[in-house]
């Protein structure tokens, strides 16, 4: 059964259309029914649908906005705008963001459940297409994992169409910053690719990469010219940056298994090259083998006296100056597992390694190994050493500093569209897992003490300044001035004119 939800901030709309669907005859179930954007993207991080219903005309944040933000989690969602706006520029939009259909309010019960079975119809389709896109995936990853028999190399060569004779073939494996990648920009690029590179043929391989098979060429040299010109074209045509790694020149498919093998092991390079870098085997033979020394004595005294500028620039110099020496890779995953040893030590003694908002030793090796780049790492350090120096510091309080910080945040910039997501990824923390400490140690959501310290501000401002209503609404961060003055009243009891005729009398 397909789930649903429906967004609309006008009450008695959204009981209408929860009332006048057959849900259980259309096989669908409702699970969410919210009355703004931002609470729609809520609910669904914490329990995704399949099909949303949604009003476009919404306070904080828009249907469009709503749409654009899940497609870029989830692009099989499927959307139905509903709107009381006949607007050509808002359904222009709705086409291109791939939305199922455009419904003008008030809405036919019939046009209405068509389209829901439609959406549905649409949603089985696009997901046979992903199993179907999976399967060739998989069965890629056969050939180049090379444990095949002669039988099989010739099914996957007929399979795939390659090439079986003698010739010149070069393969690399290109990755991607994900930070703002979405996943039609990246099928954009394939496309893009396939259609102008006619020498090339482009693999997209789970979970994050392309395989990049080339016809045609026969010195290293020239494959990592014609890799660069690729990588060059692209990051500048989709504004994304990429790694790519290139293995030796081959000279039949059997050999690509091999090829593939080096060009993988060479992505782990990406540490300390960073994204924008196109590495081949020569790229790495000039690198030393060597131990990085650590002055674990000095570091720890900086760290336990306190010292954050000591203790930081120890570390800030330490990764810059491996880095630009060209030491090995190895020795620079030793140089950062000394540290994050030293770090444990720390906290186990000064009984600091069950602090929630700090890494224990298995986590914070996961993070360092799965790191984009060596600067990560370190940022990584940076912030764990923080956090020990601010917890050795920290006197009585009822809230953890994670939690201080956050509402320092929100006393700050509480007129900014701020979030739990962006203040998460600051923090170095899960969205999820932030919420609940928040919601735990302050009593209520990190949305309602925002909203709560938006209608505080404003009140101030109501009683102490000769203001317009509607310019303190967009003062606090409120740009609809109607919403303002419902959330205000649910807040005080009373409208805003009238606690400013209050303070007359």
């Amino acid at each position: 059964m397909r789930k649903v939800m429906i967004v609309e901030d006008e009450e008695l709309i959204l009981q209408g259309i929860k009332n006048i669907v057959h849900w259980n005859e259309l096989e669908l179930q409702l699970v969410h029914m919210a009355h703004s954007g931002q609470e729609a993207l809520e609910m669904w991080k914490k329990e995704p649908v399949d099909i949303i219903l949604t009003d476009i005309e919404m306070p904080e944040m828009s249907g469009l906005e709503l749409l654009k933000k899940i497609r870029s989690e989830e692009e099989l969602v499927r959307f139905i705008i509903l709107t009381g706006y006949d607007d050509f520029e808002y359904a222009r939009e709705a086409i291109h963001l791939e939305v199922e259909n455009y419904i003008l309010k008030p809405i036919n019960e019939e046009e209405l459940e068509k389209q829901l079975k439609e959406a549905a119809a649409k949603l089985e389709e696009l997901e046979k297409k992903k199993i179907r896109y999976i399967d060739e995936k998989t069965e890629w990853l056969q050939f180049l994992s090379g444990k095949i028999s002669e039988t099989g190399y010739e099914y996957y060569c007929e399979r795939f169409q390659l090439y079986t004779g003698s010739g010149h073939f070069g393969a690399a494996v290109m990755k991607w910053s994900t930070d703002s990648v979405k996943e039609n920009k990246i099928t954009d690029m394939i496309l893009s690719l396939q259609n102008t590179e006619k020498q090339l043929r482009v693999v997209h391989l789970p979970p994050d990469c392309l395989l990049l098979l080339l016809d045609g060429f026969g010195e290293s040299q020239e494959v990592k010219e014609y890799f660069q010109r690729i990588q060059n074209e692209i990051e500048s045509q989709f504004d994304i940056v990429t790694y790519i790694s290139i293995g030796p020149v081959f000279d039949n498919y059997r050999k690509l298994p091999e090829c593939y093998r080096v060009a993988m092991k060479l992505q782990k390079y990406l540490l300390v090259d960073g994204f924008g870098s196109c590495v081949d085997e020569k790229h790495i033979q000039d690198r030393k083998s060597e131990d990085i020394v650590i002055d674990r004595t000095l570091l720890r005294k900086l760290i336990l006296k306190k010292e954050n500028e000591g203790a930081l620039g120890y570390i800030e110099d330490l990764f810059i100056n491996n880095v630009k020496t060209g030491v090995s890779l190895e020795s620079l995953y030793q140089m950062t597992v000394q540290i994050a040893m030293l770090l444990q030590e720390i906290k186990k003694e000064y009984k600091l390694d069950n602090y929630e908002t700090l890494h224990n030793l298995p986590d914070l090796l996961e993070t360092i190994y799965r790191a984009d780049d060596i600067f990560g790492i370190k940022a990584l350090f940076i912030s764990e050493i923080n956090e020990i120096i601010r917890y050795l510091h920290e006197e009585d309080s009822q809230y953890t500093p994670v939690v201080r910080q956050i509402m320092d945040e929100v006393q700050k910039n509480y007129k900014e569209n701020m979030n739990l997501k962006t203040l998460a990824y600051k923090y170095h923390m899960n969205a999820s897992y932030l919420g609940q400490i928040f919601q735990k140690e302050v009593g209520c959501s990190f949305t309602q003490y925002l909203s709560s310290k938006k209608i505080e501000m404003a009140k101030e401002l109501i009683l102490n300044t000769n203001m317009k209503i509607s310019d303190i609404a967009k003062q606090v961060g409120y740009p609809d001035t109607s919403y303002f003055y419902r959330k205000f009243k649910q807040h005080y009891g009373v409208a805003p004119v009238s606690l400013r005729e209050m303070k007359k009398y």
